[in-house]
């Protein structure tokens, strides 16, 4: 908008703009406010915001520099403001000061379009808006909040603002790349990642059906929510059976996904050189997803909720503790590995690490990348992966149950998605 004073008066683009504003955020004062108090406890509509904010800009623009009528004005408007609270508190009964700060806000437009580039005072309207508008999204929000969820958000950022930057860099063990500090970094990336997806599994997808909760739950654990899923399809019908196995193997796409940010973070070098392997296995698990859904169709929609239940959050202290715990035991693993079995330890390593959680693993390699070549982080990267996704194969299995009637879905499906993966291997060694 800073081309306009090229071609105008500034004086009259910021009028023009301010009343613009005003204006808007006065019709949607106007809307809720009749929708939710009526018209006898209004302080004003539409043009009475839009009044507010021309009031400032003259008053501003009579003594920019000394900034007095302005503030008279202001003190005038907030007395105003205060009265009206008053009369509406005393016979209408009704609390709340959102329409007087935001009538301040309108009359404080002026010295904001004045001084402020173009992309502030936008955003500033912007944000007025929506906070506005989003009162009732706020509230169901609120209402589904578990009682510890803003424990947890305290905790969140406890660890990662305050408990992380006082940690020392200083090497526990001597030798080995292991600091009070890397532990803690990698416990806080992955629990962000994880946490980000409970809540957008919790209160924005909650009412999904079973493809989205696949999707969502790769984010945050892809064997967690392929056990849940397979534990869910034993009550599941014939024609919804290839509904979940299509799910688990969402899950194991967005695993992909997840371990290319994660690796991003970490060292951008190893990015460069895993990324198209991780982006095709992932385009691969999606692909062969959707293949399976598109052989039967539900015959209901399935919803999510049972199964946020069973999720546990992702800061809890004993998560992770293990995580920590586990990224110890792979660092010291794998230096005494590289130490006294070389590379071809390391490559056995890397398969045994898909038994478990595979993050410490990688995490460590990531952050070891001194001591080991790009080429080997990558190849043992791939190698842990596969193993994983191995394993998660029987985990669904065997949460499925012997006679479940997903097998054959589950055999295929994992199956080629495991052999696509192998081959990209042999490839990544051959070239």
């Amino acid at each position: 908008m800073e081309q306009l004073y090229n071609y105008l008066p500034r004086e009259l683009v910021t009028f023009i703009l301010v009343t613009l504003f005003s204006l808007l955020i006065g019709l949607s004062q106007r809307r809720i406010s009749l929708k939710r108090e009526g018209e006898t406890t209004l302080f004003g509509t539409d043009r009475t915001f839009t009044f507010i904010g021309i009031l400032g800009y003259l008053l501003y623009i009579l003594d920019p520099a000394d900034m007095r009528l302005f503030m008279g004005g202001g003190a005038v408007l907030g007395l105003l403001l205060g009265l009206n609270y008053y009369v509406k508190q005393s016979q209408f009964h009704v609390f709340g000061v959102t329409t007087i700060i935001i009538a301040l806000i309108t009359y404080c437009l002026a010295p904001i379009v004045s001084t402020q580039p173009s992309w502030f005072y936008v955003m500033v309207v912007v944000t007025v808006l929506l906070l506005t508008e989003l009162k009732h999204t706020f509230t169901e929000f609120a209402q589904r909040m578990k009682n510890d969820e803003m424990i947890t958000l305290a905790k969140f950022l406890a660890i990662s603002g305050i408990i992380l930057p006082m940690l020392p860099h200083k090497n526990l063990i001597p030798d080995i790349n292991l600091t009070p500090y890397s532990i803690w970094l990698a416990t806080v990336v992955v629990s962000g990642i994880s946490y980000l997806s409970y809540l957008l599994k919790r209160y924005v997808f909650h009412e999904s059906g079973v493809l989205v909760s696949g999707i969502i739950g790769g984010l945050y654990s892809s064997t967690a929510t392929i056990s849940v899923l397979a534990r869910k399809s034993r009550k599941a019908s014939a024609q919804e059976a290839n509904e979940y196995v299509a799910a688990m193997l969402l899950a194991v796409s967005m695993m992909f996904l997840r371990f290319m940010i994660l690796i991003l973070i970490f060292s951008r070098e190893i990015f460069m050189s895993i990324y198209p392997y991780l982006l095709i296995m992932s385009v691969v698990a999606a692909v062969v997803a959707w293949f399976i859904h598109s052989r039967q169709r539900r015959s209901k929609d399935l919803s999510a909720d049972s199964e946020e239940e069973d999720s546990s959050n992702p800061l809890e202290f004993k998560v992770a503790l293990i995580f920590a715990t586990l990224f110890v035991i792979f660092t010291v693993l794998t230096h005494y590995t590289l130490v006294y079995a070389g590379t071809g330890g390391l490559n056995l390593l890397s398969f045994v690490s898909g038994l478990s959680d595979i993050t410490p693993f990688i995490l460590n390699l990531l952050q070891n990348t001194g001591s080991v070549a790009v080429l080997i982080v990558v190849a043992c990267s791939m190698q842990a992966i596969i193993s994983n996704i191995l394993v998660n194969m029987f985990y669904a299995l065997f949460f499925a149950g012997k006679g479940s009637k997903l097998r054959p879905w589950i055999l295929g499906g994992f199956g080629t998605v495991i052999g696509v993966n192998l081959v990209l291997l042999l490839f990544f060694y051959f070239i």
